[in-house]
């Protein structure tokens, strides 16, 4: 599989339209939270406004934290499509026989638990770029403001997109341990949303919108 970072943007859109099982929903949701913390970066750097020292200090940070960020979401993308290749792959195994089908449940269970864990670490880094836009937002380039909401949108793109992909593979996990720990991962997602929804409006409220 071919590394996200070596592939140009029609090489993964291709991909992602291609009858192949990943990319698919989430590495989407990934690259939203990659987008929302690429966008933060980029207005942080564009509010180094040497008049404020403070303002200064806290865009500096809020660089540094998004890059990180940033980095992770990237590798959430690869995961994701790891993850959802095994799936497919435990999903291709013998069913013939009863032990075959034992052994196929069994994979699938397992393949499906690591296939929700990304999105559900999606879901989280999508918190921290939602956290990150908010404490941007007061000492942002006015220039770029739009640009934080923008972060705000894709991070509840990421948010939502990646709960569907954590939903979807809860029906296919046996273990109960497993699926209560995903699914309480998934109980501040209505709040984040809400969260992201309300700083996009902040700023068009700001723009007079």
């Amino acid at each position: 599989m071919t590394p996200i970072g070596d592939r140009t943007i029609g090489e993964f859109l291709g991909a992602l339209a291609a009858r192949e099982p990943a990319p698919g929903g989430g590495a989407v949701a990934a690259l939203h939270a990659a987008q929302g913390a690429a966008l933060v970066a980029m207005v942080a750097r564009y509010s180094d406004r040497a008049e404020d020292p403070e303002a200064v200090a806290l865009a500096a940070r809020i660089t540094t934290r998004a890059e990180v960020l940033l980095v992770r979401a990237t590798e959430l993308i690869q995961a994701d499509m790891a993850a959802f290749a095994a799936v497919a792959e435990a999903y291709r195994l013998p069913r013939a026989e009863p032990r075959e089908q034992a052994a196929r449940q069994a994979a699938i269970a397992a393949a499906s638990i690591g296939a929700a864990e990304v999105p559900a670490a999606v879901i989280e880094l999508a918190g921290q770029v939602t956290e990150l836009a908010e404490a941007l937002l007061p000492v942002a380039n006015r220039n770029v403001i739009t640009d934080v909401a923008a972060a705000a949108d894709a991070a509840r793109a990421a948010a939502s997109t990646a709960r569907l992909n954590v939903e979807i593979n809860l029906g296919s996990i046996s273990d109960a341990a497993a699926r209560a720990a995903l699914t309480s991962r998934l109980e501040g997602v209505d709040g984040l949303l809400a969260e992201a929804g309300a700083l996009s409006d902040l700023v068009r409220r700001e723009l007079g919108s």
